[in-house]
């Protein structure tokens, strides 16, 4: 977007914007100078590390895509996106209605433009609605009248936590986050999850990138270990190969892989509850 354009009230275009750095990532428009300049720093991080940040953000996207087919062809009819992010190709409703016409989708995100754009596109979509909801409170989204009103919470749905939690530094907070979405799922649920990974990366290069996104409107970022976000999906069962590299993440992938665990990237899995 023109910088000076479409601009909603109370947005500082001179601050990034994680949504708006990954619509960049995955070739998108909707963004601000701020937001490539920052995202163009990570992708020159993630160089020195061996990594391609735009692979790994479309990657992840990939990821998103399949977790949904095989719900929705599982017999999922229900999805709450938190921290959706701005709309592009094959989104979560997209996706779904392609595989189970009838699904029902909420999306739910903090960040004003995510929720104009989401709102405009969505204007026609009968099963769908996008409403304001931060992940720091899972159970406020969840108790929103409009989110009991468009789902029966009766039935099992599923949760989307796709790159977002690892915008909670604390460890504890993401925890405690993880556990609240679980304990709401209820039998028969699922969780999708992406995060943040650190492998072999150096502290400089986890400093790097901690200092990136500290400006930004998140007000940071932590990846993890893999027994940390592992941890995400306690007392579920774990679908396909379990947690690995979002590139890897198919439901037919063997668990035992073999999966580069040393590289930094993002992690994935889903788990039923």
């Amino acid at each position: 977007m023109a910088d000076a354009d479409r601009i909603p009230a109370g947005i500082n275009p001179n601050v990034p914007s994680v949504a708006r750095m990954y619509d960049y990532y995955l070739g998108g428009r909707d963004n601000f100078a701020s937001d490539r300049e920052a995202a163009e720093k990570m992708m020159e991080i993630g160089r020195k590390m061996g990594n391609d940040a735009r692979q790994i953000a479309l990657a992840n996207r990939g990821f998103l895509g399949r977790a949904v087919r095989l719900l929705a062809e599982s017999g999922v009819r229900q999805f709450i996106d938190i921290g959706a992010g701005l709309p592009t190709q094959d989104n979560v409703h997209q996706v779904a209605e392609r595989h189970a016409p009838g699904s029902r989708v909420v999306y739910a995100d903090n960040d004003p433009i995510v929720l104009t754009h989401a709102r405009a596109l969505l204007a026609r979509e009968p099963n769908v609605i996008a409403i304001e909801g931060d992940l720091k409170d899972p159970d406020a989204i969840l108790d929103d009248p409009r989110v009991a009103g468009h789902l029966d919470l009766s039935q099992p749905y599923a949760i989307l936590l796709v790159a977002v939690l690892h915008f909670f530094p604390d460890a504890g907070e993401a925890a405690q986050i993880a556990a609240r979405v679980r304990a709401r799922l209820g039998s028969g649920g699922y969780l999708v999850l992406s995060h943040l990974y650190t492998g072999d990366a150096s502290e400089e290069a986890n400093r790097e990138g901690r200092q990136v996104y500290s400006a930004t409107s998140s007000g940071g970022v932590a990846g993890r270990g893999y027994a940390d976000i592992v941890s995400y999906f306690d007392g579920l069962e774990l679908l396909g190969p379990g947690v690995v590299p979002v590139a890897d993440w198919t439901p037919e992938a063997p668990p035992d892989g073999p999966y580069d665990l040393v590289r930094g990237g993002i992690l994935a899995g889903v788990g039923r509850a």
